[in-house]
């Protein structure tokens, strides 16, 4: 009874581009590269909401996304940096304002390779997201 497939058969993929084209990731390569980053960098629809989208009242007090995605993209490069394990992810920190008051968020950036013709890409997620 050896009708079992193959262990590395894959039978679906979801690709990084299908997860960006239903908002799962969003891409914030474009900055990305402004604050060094050499290979594509995505954020979780988890990290975009809740630590890169300013609540009103903090909106309205001066945070701004662009802003807040410059911080988390500056502290993962800076995370990246300091990887001298060369680890696959990495945790790190960025402090933000929410409801005045200065929140610290951990955050993971994780290396992957979508397949080997598009080399590594970077993800952004929330600690407890793979």
């Amino acid at each position: 009874m050896s009708n079992r497939m193959e262990e590395d058969e894959i039978i679906s993929l979801y690709t990084r581009e299908q997860a960006i084209e239903d908002g799962f990731l969003v891409d914030v390569s474009d900055m990305a590269k402004e604050a060094g980053f050499k290979w594509p960098v995505a954020v979780t629809r988890s990290v975009w909401d809740k630590v890169v989208t300013p609540a009103l009242h903090d909106a309205q007090h001066g945070q701004s996304e662009k802003g807040r995605l410059w911080d988390v993209l500056w502290m993962a490069r800076l995370a990246a940096k300091a990887n001298t394990d060369d680890r696959d992810s990495v945790l790190f920190q960025v402090i933000v304002l929410r409801d005045q008051k200065q929140k610290t968020v951990t955050l993971k950036l994780m290396l992957s390779f979508e397949s080997p013709q598009d080399g590594p890409c970077l993800t952004i997620l929330m600690p407890d997201e793979d």
